[in-house]
């Protein structure tokens, strides 16, 4: 296979999704693809796909980066896309994509925007998350909707414009594949949520630019893999945040702190999964949900 494009799309139990996330495809890029489906062990059996589509069985129920990674391996194109199945690409959005990655050389990762299904924008880019940006959002947020540290979380609110950002959700990246190789692809310790985060954590480190790109528009249905595992994924995702944040704060210095973010996490999950069994809602569908679950 060889493509400037290869469209890596991980599955588990995406029969349902899957179908849209492919039909959409060719009505939003005019530019040569390949696309690799990485089964990671769907209980009922790997998704059926059309002529033309790899299916690659992973072997067991990986996670998402780990399942990216296998399927982005080989490609020899110039980009990457990693998504999720249950995404829906509008007409267009996967050339805007690549015509602004030729206005920015240096841009490792592009994210479009992101609409849930009743059109409102999902919060696809942010600022790293920081201790002192959080209790600045966590405080002012209610009162002060306008403060600079909501605004850094929120990249996507009010008239967005194409830019750089901290990092981008990992429902739909595309990637320069130089920028993906330099830097080993999602981090293998990730099993679900937060590998996005890290991956542009790692890009920036390395000299690259996220940007986000609001011109180009995808429809994100979420959570699909998720429901019938809520509690299970919720406490992934905190545990994810926790093992991000435990990075950013290394060494001796920082224990402490760990110490606290370990207990403050852990009840906050703990109030949560009580939330979750009560029926209030299945588990977050990407990292930027356990932000605001954790604030």
């Amino acid at each position: 296979m060889s493509a400037p494009v290869r469209v890596v799309v991980v599955t588990w139990s995406s029969d349902e999704v899957l179908p849209g996330f492919l039909s959409s495809l060719p009505a939003a890029t005019s530019t040569p693809y390949q696309v690799v489906v990485a089964d990671n062990a769907s209980p009922g059996g790997p998704p059926a796909v059309p002529e033309g589509v790899t299916l690659l069985e992973t072997g067991g129920n990986l996670g998402y980066g780990k399942g990216a990674n296998l399927g982005a391996s080989g490609a020899d194109g110039d980009w990457l896309v990693v998504a999720n199945p249950d995404v829906h690409w509008e007409p267009g959005a996967l050339d805007e994509l690549l015509a602004a990655a030729g206005r920015w050389p240096r841009a490792g990762c592009l994210g479009p925007a992101i609409r849930t299904p009743d059109g409102k924008l999902y919060p696809s880019a942010r600022a790293f998350p920081s201790l002192g940006r959080g209790l600045g959002h966590a405080v002012c947020g209610p009162w002060w909707p306008s403060n600079p540290w909501t605004r850094a979380y929120r990249a996507e609110a009010g008239s967005p414009a194409e830019g750089t950002t901290g990092w981008l959700s990992g429902s739909l990246m595309l990637l320069r594949r130089e920028a993906w190789e330099q830097v080993g692809g999602f981090d293998p310790k990730y099993f679900m949520y937060c590998e996005d985060m890290d991956l542009c954590r790692r890009l920036a480190e390395a000299g690259w630019q996220n940007v986000y790109v609001p011109s180009a528009v995808i429809t994100h249905v979420g959570g699909h893999a998720t429901q019938e595992r809520s509690r299970r994924m919720l406490r992934e995702h905190h545990q994810a945040l926790y093992t991000y944040l435990s990075e950013h704060y290394r060494g001796p210095r920082w224990a402490p702190l760990r110490v606290l973010l370990a207990a403050g996490l852990a009840a906050r999950y703990l109030v949560a999964s009580r939330v979750r069994s009560v029926g209030e809602g299945a588990a977050p569908t990407r990292s930027a949900d356990v932000l605001e679950d954790a604030q």
